[in-house]
């Protein structure tokens, strides 16, 4: 078993196709945890491994890739790096200690590398840069370089740099700390010696890493002043100071390919890296709800935190990250969100798909818990003796929906268990069934996430769905008072039905719902039928006579009638009633009410005129900008929520996902006359 200051819990971060996958297999190979290097063209890679991530060569989810070096575990934690999956990004963040962002050298500083650095600073997470691909043609390690320190300026700390040719293609790297070069020669590392021309950059780069070793302590900063050399060991320790207190971001590179790069990685993870002791800074919620900053402690009473959950034709995984304590599969330990205790299941240990059984998993360590049917994603286990709750998964709003509905009618129960199912796994979709539209809508990041999870249904649970736009919740009203007879009279052998009513209908703005009043004199309707006429009005006004939207803002008084002392009874004062509403709607100026939202959307100023135009089209109308601590705009704005459903690919597309946004449902107001005739025809011709 790992203590926790032997174990290393980090995340790989980046823009999609980076090449964080292929680093994850390279440091596999490298330490023997595999035999040869699968390729995600190839499908055959450890960490994507679902169906999915195979047809579509993308991560979906994050996967878990421990390996063993020079006595140490590091846990690898591999992150999409698909805007739609960022979700699962989340979740490593919570489970890591510090972070590998990676980007290639012919792409330099992606929106991915940007918005996982942001990831990063909002968690103070420690943090390597990797520069990728050094080998690929059209690759540029100098161009990379200098985009990184002009964005994150001298703290960006180069440690590893690569050798070329004349061609300028990369054939070797250059430890910086150790002034020693190696090559590859069929996948295994070579020593060389440094270029001539190499020596004084590295010289020069090698003064920089003392300068910045120097600040970590004034005993270090006295030894520089006076001209003193450090030793190895005061080096090693002044840059994981500089590391873990984030004055240093150490730049290493490499070709996953060749595995170049990849053993002087591990040797800096092992180094320089925060292990879970020093690492990510947890908050907790105790009993009495007061926070508290959580200790990981491998001394203390036993508790883990559920960061991912895997329920697949495997069964079902609680991915947990143990924070204190040791626990094993006879472990009982209480769930702080239900209060309910739990009896451990069996134990494992997981590498991409594949599950190693163990006895225990100890502090800091990462595993996975079987068949733990309550437990949730984001739930945190504890001794009973000390229950406390972690701060939950800061999942990003949804922002895209659209209804779901079984191909086929009749499997809707079969959709709805199968989309339960998989949310247990992902909780960043959400799913609502929207009594008003009869619509299942369902909720993500954008549309490549919905287009997974209609997959996974069909593939998981053999039930196929389309996607269509969510019905938007129109209403009607009125605009102008109106009168109106309402009378019902049914003669059939027997007892007959008599009910006759006089209702002024107008418009009222002190509620949404229908007000009722009765202005009567004489008793021309009797009481007792007052409340069969309200009754028959709150029926009509369910479907308005436009597109049969649910009617607002309405005022109803029965004012008049008569009745016969023997026919008359509830029914037939309610059916008159509805008769008086379809009589007086055609004269009453109804007109249609949309939903409008509140939006925030969030963009780098550059792509200011670009978003405002956009929203202008939406008959959107702008209230305000403001400036973000980030350096970007906040533009609010007032916009119709039927205009808005692709608004998340659309943003996507003209910030090159760099804006963000939020909506949410403010008030109805009019829909212009103009737009009202194609959705009345369109809720007519759905009828």
């Amino acid at each position: 078993m790992y203590t926790a200051n032997s174990i290393r819990n980090i995340c790989l971060l980046g823009h999609s196709g980076s090449g964080k996958t292929a680093l994850a297999e390279s440091l596999l190979y490298m330490t023997g945890a595999i035999d040869r290097i699968g390729k995600n063209a190839d499908g055959n890679t450890v960490c994507d491994y679902d169906p999915e991530e195979v047809r579509r060569h993308i991560s979906i989810s994050t996967s878990v890739a421990p390996l063993i070096y020079h006595n140490c575990k590091i846990n690898l934690l591999d992150a999409p790096g698909a805007f739609d999956f960022s979700g699962a990004a989340m979740e490593a963040l919570r489970a890591a200690d510090a972070a590998i962002l990676v980007l290639a050298a012919k792409d330099g500083i992606t929106v991915g590398f940007e918005k996982a650095w942001k990831y990063c600073e909002e968690r103070n997470m420690p943090r390597f840069i990797y520069i990728s691909k050094v080998d690929e043609d059209n690759a540029d390690y100098n161009a990379t370089f200098e985009a990184l320190r002009e964005r994150y300026g001298n703290k960006v700390a180069p440690v590893v740099v690569p050798i070329w040719d004349g061609s300028k293609k990369i054939t070797g790297i250059i430890d910086v700390l150790n002034k020693r070069a190696y090559e590859m020669k069929n996948l295994k590392r070579v020593e060389i010696s440094v270029p001539d021309d190499k020596l004084s950059v590295i010289e020069e780069f090698n003064d920089a890493l003392k300068e910045s070793v120097a600040e970590t302590s004034e005993d270090l900063m006295d030894k520089f002043f006076g001209g003193e050399d450090f030793t190895y060991a005061e080096m090693i320790k002044g840059m994981h100071t500089g590391v873990v207190e984030r004055t240093m971001f150490p730049v290493l590179c490499g070709s996953a390919v060749t595995c170049l790069g990849s053993l002087m990685l591990m040797d800096h993870i092992v180094d320089l890296l925060p292990n879970p002791v020093e690492g990510n800074y947890h908050k907790a919620t105790t009993a009495d709800g007061e926070t508290e900053e959580f200790v990981v402690s491998p001394g203390g009473v036993p508790s883990a935190f559920v960061w991912k959950t895997v329920s697949d034709q495997y069964g079902k995984y609680s991915y947990v990250k143990v924070l204190s304590g040791t626990i094993n599969s006879d472990t009982t330990l209480v769930n702080a969100r239900t209060g309910e205790t739990e009896k451990l299941g069996r134990l494992y240990t997981m590498c991409g798909k594949k599950n190693t059984e163990v006895k225990e998993l100890t502090c800091g360590d990462i595993g996975a818990i079987g068949k733990m049917d309550k437990v949730k994603t984001g739930d945190t286990l504890c001794d009973p003796r000390k229950v406390v709750s972690l701060k939950n998964i800061p999942y990003a709003p949804t922002c895209y929906s659209m209804a779901i509905a079984p191909k086929v009618k009749g499997q809707e129960e079969k959709v709805g268990t199968g989309l339960n199912r998989l949310n247990e796994e992902d909780p960043s979709f959400t799913l609502v069934n929207n009594a008003e539209t009869k619509q299942l809508v369902i909720s993500g990041a954008g549309d490549q996430q919905l287009d997974v999870i209609v997959s996974k249904l069909k593939s998981r649970f053999g039930v196929e769905a389309v996607l269509s736009p969510a019905k938007i919740a129109y209403r009607e009203k009125i605009t102008k008072k109106v009168e109106a007879h309402g009378r019902h009279k049914k003669q059939t052998g027997g007892s007959g039905q008599f009910g006759d009513v006089w209702v002024r209908f107008e418009p009222q703005y002190e509620q949404d719902e229908l007000i009722f009043d009765v202005a009567v004199v004489g008793g021309a309707v009797p009481k007792n039928f007052n409340p069969a006429v309200e009754k028959g009005i709150q029926e009509a006004v369910q479907k308005g006579p436009l597109a049969g939207y649910p009617m607002v803002n309405v005022k109803a008084t029965l004012y008049d009638g008569s009745y016969h002392p023997v026919d008359s009874n509830e029914m037939a004062f309610r059916l008159a009633a509805i008769l008086a509403f379809k009589e007086a709607m055609p004269n009453a100026g109804a007109t249609l009410l949309e939903p409008v939202g509140s939006l925030n959307v969030t963009i780098p100023d550059s792509y200011m005129g670009d978003v405002i135009g956009d929203l202008n089209k939406r008959r959107g109308r702008v209230m305000g900008m403001n400036p973000d601590n980030d350096g970007n705009t906040v533009v609010e704005a007032e916009v119709p929520m039927a205009e808005m459903s692709s608004y998340a690919i659309d943003l996507r597309a003209m910030t090159q996902a760099r804006g963000s946004f939020t909506l949410s449902f403010e008030r109805y107001e009019e829909v212009p006359r103009a737009n009202q005739a194609k959705i009345i025809a369109e809720a007519k011709a759905e009828e």
